[in-house]
């Protein structure tokens, strides 16, 4: 199942850097459950997508990713 792609003309979505962490981390502990080798691929395939959401390929957040970070801390 294919979720519909990101319209382009809505409004910006802020994905928090904590949400981005904790769905990776889950991603990874449901990897290490699976047997299956094809499963398990595209788990990863799925974590490293989430991942790239906030960071960069050094693990770095994404351009104006700290201040959003901030705020959204700030907010909680």
């Amino acid at each position: 199942m294919t979720p519909p792609p990101f319209d382009s003309s809505d409004d910006y979505e802020e994905i928090s850097s904590v949400e981005v962490d904790r769905v990776v981390q889950a991603l990874e502990e449901l990897m290490q459950s699976v047997t299956s080798e094809n499963i398990r691929a595209y788990l990863d395939e799925a974590a490293d997508n989430v991942y790239s959401l906030i960071y960069d390929v050094d693990g770095q957040p994404h351009a104006g990713q700290d201040e959003e970070a901030d705020e959204f801390r700030d907010a909680a």
